[in-house]
This record gives C-alpha cells, sequence and structure tokens, in this order.
C-alpha cells in the first residue's frame, strides 16, 4: 500500500490494481502509521473499485473498519453507471444524533444530576432488544415509515418547531413501505422510542467553551448551558432491512457481483428494480429512525420536567443523520452531477446558503453534532462550502474506535470504568455491565483530535465544546 501525504492531514493512496479512482483520508500521521488504520484503508481501496465511482474513495479521521466499507467512509457514484451498497450505509441505517439545549446552567442542575439521569432512566427504555410503550400494528408503523418525525409529532411525542431542526424536516422519500418485509414491521413493531445498546446514548452535558461567539450566541449557548444529546437509529427494523437487501442482491445479481474484492460489499446498480427497492427501504429505516429519536427527545424533556418542572425549556438543536446514502448534486470535472452519496459514519456538512439547510440555519450553515464518548466532551460545528467543494459535503461523525468490544472486554474492568467516570463527576447508569465496559473512554480516538482535524482541513467550523455530566446507556 503506498500512501502518500498531500498536505498535514491529507493522504493519498494512488489507483491501482483495479481501483477507479485514488482513495483520500483526512488524518494525522499517528493515525496512518497505526496497524489497525491500515486494514479500514484495504476497505477504502476496495470501495474505490466499485461500478460508477466519482472522484474519490474519502474517509474521515474517525475511520475504522467495518462491514465492507469503513466507518468514516464516504463514495458517491453517479446516478446511471453507479451503484448503492447496503455496506455502504451500514445496518444501523440513519443511526445518527440529535442535539438538544435548555434555559438550565450548570448551578441549576449540579445537585440534582443523580435526580435527572434517574429520571431519563425512567423513561428511556434501553439496553439489547428493549421495548417501549408504542407498539404499532403493519397500518400504523406503514404511517411511520413514510412521515418519519411528522408522525411522531402528530402523535403527540415533540413539538412541531422540531421539525425544522431535522435534516430534511425528518421525512425522507422515496419510502414505499411494500418494499420492506414482514420480517422488518415484525421487529419495528414495538421499539420506536427505545434507545438500543451499544454505543447509544443520552447525554447530559454542560457548555465548558465557546470558539466562535457570534454562532454560539445564534445557537443560543454559552459557557455553562446545559445540553441533551441523544444517539439512536432504526434499531432492529432497520438491521433487518439490511439483512434483507444483502440477502437478495447476493441472490439475484450474482453476475454483477461476480467480481467483488470483499463479498461484504455486495451492491446492486441504483437505477436497477433491486437498487430503487433497498433505496426506497432503507429511505423507510431513515424514516423510523427519524421518528425514533424525536420521540426519545421528548421522553428526555418529560424526565426533566419531572426534575425542574414543566416551565423548564428543552429545544433542539439539530438532528443529523451518521448512516445513509441519498441523492444530492455536487460539480465532478466542471460539472454538476446526480450522484448517489453513501455516508457510512460521517455526517453531511453543507455551507451557509445551501437549500438543503433549513432556512433557520442557511445564513450559517447546518448544524453539525459530532459526539465523543461517555468520559470526553461533544462538539457543535458548522457546516462549509469546502466542505461542498471536497468532500460531498461531508464530515466525521464521532470519535471513532480503536478497540474491538471484545477486546474491550478482555482489557478493562466494569469497577474502573466506574470509578474513572466518576472521578470525573459524572453520573452513570447503564442496562448492562458488558455495555459499559465495551464502550469505555479507552475504546475510542480523541475526539478532541478528530475535530481539530476537520476543522483545521474546513469541512466544518468548531462552535462549542460539551462535557458529559450524566450519561443513560443501554
Amino acid at each position: 500500500m503506498k500512501i502518500e501525504r498531500l498536505d498535514k492531514y491529507i493522504w493519498r493512496i494512488p489507483k491501482e490494481g483495479n481501483m477507479k479512482v485514488d482513495a483520500i483520508v483526512f488524518t494525522d500521521a499517528e493515525s496512518v502509521n497505526d496497524p489497525q488504520f491500515r486494514e479500514a484503508m484495504k476497505q477504502l481501496m476496495n470501495v474505490a473499485t466499485l461500478p460508477g465511482i466519482v472522484k474519490y474513495a474519502l474517509a474521515m479521521p474517525d475511520i475504522h473498519w467495518g462491514y465492507g466499507f469503513p466507518i468514516g467512509g464516504v463514495a458517491a457514484f453517479d446516478v446511471k453507471e453507479g451503484i448503492i451498497s447496503p455496506g455502504g450505509v451500514g445496518f444501523d441505517i440513519n443511526c445518527g444524533v440529535r442535539l438538544m439545549k435548555t434555559d438550565l446552567t450548570y448551578e441549576d442542575v449540579k445537585d440534582r444530576m443523580r435526580s435527572l439521569v434517574e429520571a431519563i432512566y425512567e423513561f428511556v427504555p434501553a439496553g439489547v432488544g428493549s421495548t417501549g410503550d408504542i407498539v404499532l400494528g403493519k397500518k400504523g408503523l406503514r404511517k411511520v415509515l413514510v412521515e418519519g418525525a411528522e408522525w411522531a409529532v402528530k402523535s403527540g411525542y415533540g413539538l412541531e418547531e422540531d421539525l425544522e431542526r431535522i435534516e430534511d424536516g425528518g421525512k425522507i422519500h422515496p419510502a414505499d413501505p411494500s418494499y420492506v418485509s414482514e420480517e422488518a414491521f415484525e421487529r419495528g413493531s414495538d421499539e420506536l422510542g427505545t434507545l438500543g445498546a451499544g454505543n447509544h446514548f443520552v447525554e447530559v452535558q454542560m457548555v465548558q467553551e465557546i470558539y466562535d461567539e457570534e454562532l454560539a450566541e445564534f445557537f443560543g449557548l454559552e459557557i455553562g448551558t446545559i445540553t441533551v444529546m441523544i444517539h439512536s437509529g432504526s434499531r432492529g427494523f432497520g438491521h433487518q432491512v439490511a439483512t434483507d437487501y444483502i440477502r437478495l442482491m447476493r441472490d439475484n445479481l450474482k453476475e454483477h457481483n461476480k467480481n467483488l474484492p470483499d463479498k461484504q460489499l455486495i451492491n446492486a446498480p441504483f437505477e436497477h428494480p433491486l437498487g430503487q427497492a433497498y433505496y426506497s427501504a432503507m429511505n423507510c429505516a431513515a424514516n423510523y429512525a427519524f421518528a425514533n429519536r424525536e420521540i426519545l427527545g421528548h421522553l428526555v424533556r418529560k424526565a426533566f420536567w419531572k426534575v425542574f418542572g414543566r416551565d423548564t425549556r428543552v429545544d433542539l438543536i439539530y438532528d443529523v443523520a451518521h448512516n445513509i446514502a441519498k441523492v444530492e448534486e455536487y460539480e465532478v470535472d466542471g460539472k454538476r452531477r446526480k450522484l448517489v452519496v453513501h455516508r457510512k459514519g460521517a455526517t453531511r456538512s453543507l455551507g451557509p446558503g445551501s437549500e438543503k439547510v433549513p432556512s433557520i440555519y442557511r445564513e450559517v450553515g447546518q448544524p453539525v453534532i459530532i459526539p465523543g464518548d461517555m468520559g470526553t466532551a461533544s462538539y457543535l460545528l458548522v457546516g462549509t462550502k469546502k466542505a461542498e467543494e471536497k468532500t460531498f459535503g461531508s464530515t466525521a461523525h464521532g470519535a471513532g474506535r480503536v478497540l474491538g468490544r471484545s477486546a474491550a472486554l478482555k482489557k478493562l474492568d466494569y469497577r474502573e470504568v466506574l470509578d474513572e467516570l466518576a472521578e470525573k463527576n459524572i453520573v452513570v447508569m447503564s442496562k448492562s455491565k458488558k455495555t459499559l465496559v465495551e464502550e469505555a473512554p479507552e475504546v475510542y480516538k480523541d475526539v478532541d483530535r478528530v475535530v481539530q482535524i476537520v476543522h483545521e482541513i474546513g469541512i466544518s467550523r468548531k462552535v462549542a465544546r460539551m462535557i458529559p455530566l450524566g450519561v443513560v446507556k443501554g
């Protein structure tokens, strides 16, 4: 593998063999020399061999090994000549994150954090296989798959003003439920409004640092402001959609996929009926996830109201998708082209003036939310025009793992993880000791470093840094 340094944080693997384009990665020298990084880069090189890929295969500084595509990977394919791949989206379709702000300060909550975390734990169902109070038949669930977050608000789980603060208004089309299997309907019937396990969380945070006073004021943030971050996705429903279409593409497009460098890169031509069916089913799962996070956000509001009273404001700043494929237009070789942009563990990062940014944020650019882990910081940033020019409007999505879950269980101790968080005055409640160890701060990259890289490159711009005060995990 030949890696060339183009700039301080920009590296290139020139195309070789069956690669149709170069592979470009944004990271630092320390990561480039990490053996685990090399494994993820091999995956990125494989992505560069896929039909219809344009410009280059990209990786963000939180890159790590994933299913088929690396997590932190971005790739764009021509709508006519290119493909759509479930591995380029991920099993947790529209796993994403939302940031909410309150009218409380640290002084208001510091003596009541335990009560607040307990209230969130009470209101938000969490853990593997968790189910909520919302149980829907097929007819009701079909509405969710079409209407997304709008369904949640109409059903009393959220506020009307939330919808203009969600990527794509919390509702993506085309989304035809007839392309969704009975197994997916069954798995999704009772998981709306649930957090799940793994790296999903609800985190109460405090704004610790401001980088852009004007933008922070625009978002209503100042040092000491209490915020809430929620990380979850489409739960078992999205996982089933991915599983179904990987099988369908494997069984029905054998000739098309016969020369793949990795069978996990299974795909369909975007304009093929199976490609269009997956695209629509994926959008159904994305809408399910938008509805799920909208419900979770309202359950968290109720927890705050229980502890601090109904007058407490808990307002949505923004909600973004991390695992998704979207048809968007970007300039390639001097021409505007329609592309199927796969973001696998990456955040859309659109600059000021973009029509895809809600009107309330259009003058400043799309809010970008990059969470850390439960022992470190998280960030609010804004998108940039440079991201639209260089990365198909994309930036990093988080810290990125450096230690697998099984390795974490072997290396780390539950009590030590708890003690470490307690030393930082972080109140933690988790359904599972195992999950807490698997998601310990040590298993992730330094989020400060990841954010500094995307900020210096200019594909998103720092606004504020938040630190955790209380965490609920599955």
